[in-house]
């Protein structure tokens, strides 16, 4: 079951990456961390998905100083693919032209995002950085998880703001939005995970799994 698990991981990497690239394009405000990711852009140059990389590296080195141990291998996967994926959708993806088109391709990628949380949670591989950062603060203050996550959102959307990142409707749907469709979209994916990952057992026990004709010993 380790190429069903990593590889449902990866997809939703790239699925969530398609999502993120969707929103830059639009221009019509990001997440916090995206508005982060441009404003260092703008200010910097590099990609938005190098700079996501980076800043996943900064993260993780924060995390590992308050925790004093290595954050899971999914993390620095999570770290790294995540913006190799928003650097190669954001190549492919044509920058829209008229203002619907900006608006179907926001709320397209919100929709996609959340099923990309839920599809790269669903095999249970490791937070990501961001949130290994949150649950660490969490811990060691004790504080609420959901207020521990407002107060970094929060921080850096602001900085992001300040860098020239787009701070638009898409920042405040997404905002607001992600929980609900992440509400929805994760029990999604992890039924079908678990579907997965049931067949693929029942597949590779004999015992487990039902008579097929094409199951044989080799002998003719």
């Amino acid at each position: 079951m380790f190429f069903i698990r990593w590889s449902t991981f990866m997809f939703g990497l790239m699925v969530m990456g398609l999502g993120i690239a969707l929103m830059v394009h639009a221009e019509l405000g990001g997440a916090p961390w995206d508005v982060l990711h441009i404003g260092l852009t703008n200010h910097f140059g590099l990609t938005v998905g190098t700079w996501s990389i980076l800043m996943g590296f900064v993260v993780l080195s924060l995390t590992a100083l308050i925790m004093k141990s290595w954050p899971q291998i999914g993390a620095f996967l999570n770290m790294l693919f995540l913006g190799l994926f928003i650097d190669l959708f954001l190549w492919l993806i044509p920058v829209p032209t008229h203002i619907l088109f900006q608006y179907a391709m926001m709320i397209t990628g919100i929709l996609i995002i959340g099923y990309g949380i839920g599809i790269y949670i669903a095999p249970g591989c490791g937070a990501g950085p961001r949130d290994s950062l949150m649950l660490a603060l969490q811990i060691k203050t004790g504080w609420k998880v959901q207020h521990v996550r407002v107060l970094m959102e929060v921080v850096v959307l602001t900085i992001g703001w300040l860098l020239g990142g787009t701070v638009f409707i898409g920042t405040l749907i997404f905002c607001f939005g992600i929980g609900s469709v992440v509400g929805v979209t994760l029990p999604h994916c992890k039924r079908i995970y678990d579907s997965i990952l049931k067949r693929g057992k029942k597949d590779e026990d004999f015992n487990e799994g039902s008579l097929r004709t094409h199951y044989h010993d080799g002998i003719s």
